[in-house]
């Protein structure tokens, strides 16, 4: 095992964003399983995807560290890819190459953020944020356009029955429903570009994905 360098810490100094590391691939595997119970089993990264992906592009992968420990608690993937939004509606495992990252463009001039996961028991510290961070300062670093994802709207799950995904979605956007994924994006300054059905296969989104977009402010358009 080796000692990462610190990408960022935490104010605190209690985490560090490092890249990602080969010794880490089982510990991502087990907060993926441990952060998407609902999400089908084949559509979950195991330790060989992880691998792949460290190999593809190492720079888009993102682990958390716990400094006084060096327990592995949080984690993110991206690739870089060429962004149709024309035609932005897509599948989840064929955007990421079955999770393995074949899909990666060397000249793409997005990037996709393919995962992010946090332990639940290290929810709260604020790791999701870090993580951002570290993406945004990749894309500048790149002078790449921005990040684009397909989040989860984890919440509509328990209002399907209640109202179509358009109407939760543009609830949500005003503020009046909070969405534990979406809400916390809009307040990162990423914005809702359109609704993905079949994105991927769980219940806690009814298998909806919601397309969104963060602009690099340095970059013109």
């Amino acid at each position: 095992m080796t000692d990462p360098s610190p990408i960022l810490t935490s104010a605190d100094g209690r985490f560090a964003v490092v890249q990602s590391e080969p010794w880490m691939a089982p510990h991502l595997e087990a907060i993926q399983a441990a952060s998407f119970p609902d999400l089908a089993p084949r559509e979950r990264m195991r330790a060989e995807h992880y691998l792949s992906q460290m190999r593809i592009f190492p720079e888009g992968q993102h682990a958390v560290l716990e400094v006084a420990t060096g327990r592995v608690v949080a984690c993110s993937t991206d690739l870089r890819a060429k962004v149709d939004f024309a035609h932005f509606a897509h599948k989840y495992l064929e955007a990421v190459g079955g999770n393995y990252l074949t899909t990666h463009d060397p000249e793409g001039d997005w990037l996709y953020g393919a995962d992010i996961g946090v332990h639940p028991e290290f929810r709260g510290h604020g790791l999701s944020t870090l993580l951002y961070t570290a993406r945004h300062q990749l894309i500048r670093r790149l002078g790449l356009k921005g990040h684009v994802a397909g989040a989860m709207p984890k919440g509509y799950g328990a209002h399907r029955e209640q109202m179509p995904i358009e109407q939760y979605v543009q609830r949500v956007v005003r503020g009046e429903l909070f969405d534990p994924v979406l809400s916390i994006q809009l307040r990162r300054g990423y914005a809702v570009w359109g609704i993905i059905p079949d994105y991927l296969e769980d219940a806690s989104c009814a298998n909806y994905g919601v397309f969104i977009v963060w602009r690099n402010p340095e970059v013109g358009f």
